[in-house]
């Protein structure tokens, strides 16, 4: 009887410390969707004190384009670290801040930026107080004919030069192999993007989004290139050992 007491109070006990557990473990995640939360927003107890978004926001209405300047250079930079831990390509200290990562910064918030900025206020203002659908349609088309393949043309040669193209032949060879493959990857996700901006969106906000859609198409497109040009290094080394070695053979065979 006392054993049978005994285990039975181990395991009530057991039960309530596990049902504790489990209410701190929910009540330590909605704590911190709790602060998340209040920080982006403010929170309803922080009336008069604007969240990180709302801050933002303001930022990106009286200082559109130095906010969208930081912004696009901040993302730009994490593309190339997150593109190069997805791939393994680590630099020579072992780490993957590796050297395109300033260079990234620098290309997205001095070439990105400004140039996003003064194509999307053309658009905007071509197209200002048309709320028709044959208007968004037009805004949509035009976005994807003349926007995307100018932005699409500057980012390539950013990129090659970046890569370390020195002549004007190698940038073309850069821009020639990548432009339809980047169109059509724009092709697909520009008017879905665009739509969604139109809808939901405040002008003064296109940017920014724009800037996060290609961030993680970039992201994605920048870790299949270091991927595929390590795997060409790697079979190139393989290829270099193997033919170093095999033994000289010449013309009457191997000779000692």
């Amino acid at each position: 009887m006392s054993v049978k007491f005994e285990k039975d109070t181990i395991q009530q006990t057991s039960g309530v410390a596990g049902a504790q557990g489990v209410g701190m473990m929910r009540g330590g995640k909605h704590e911190l969707a709790d602060e998340i939360g209040v920080a982006l927003t403010g929170g309803k107890g922080n009336v008069g004190q604007p969240g990180y978004l709302a801050a933002y926001l303001k930022q990106l209405q009286t200082n559109p384009l130095r906010t969208k300047m930081l912004t696009s250079g901040t993302l730009s930079a994490l593309q190339e670290i997150l593109a190069s831990w997805i791939a393994k390509d680590r630099a020579k200290n072992g780490t993957y801040f590796t050297a395109r990562v300033p260079k990234m910064a620098v290309y997205g918030a001095f070439i990105s930026a400004p140039l996003g900025h003064v194509l999307i206020s053309i658009l905007q203002k071509v197209f200002a107080g048309r709320t028709s659908l044959k208007a968004k349609i037009l805004q949509i088309i035009a976005s994807n004919l003349i926007i995307a393949p100018i932005q699409n043309s500057v980012y390539l040669v950013s990129m090659a030069i970046i890569a370390g193209a020195k002549t004007i032949h190698q940038v073309h060879a850069t821009w020639k192999a990548g432009f339809m493959p980047v169109m059509k990857v724009s092709w697909i996700t520009s008017p879905l993007a665009l739509a969604f901006a139109q809808k939901f969106l405040p002008e003064h906000t296109w940017v920014p989004f724009f800037n996060v859609i290609a961030f993680f198409i970039g992201t994605y497109v920048n870790s299949v290139t270091k991927k595929k040009r390590l795997a060409a290094l790697r079979k190139r080394y393989q290829d270099e050992n193997r033919g170093a070695g095999r033994p000289d053979e010449g013309y009457g065979g191997p000779k000692y």
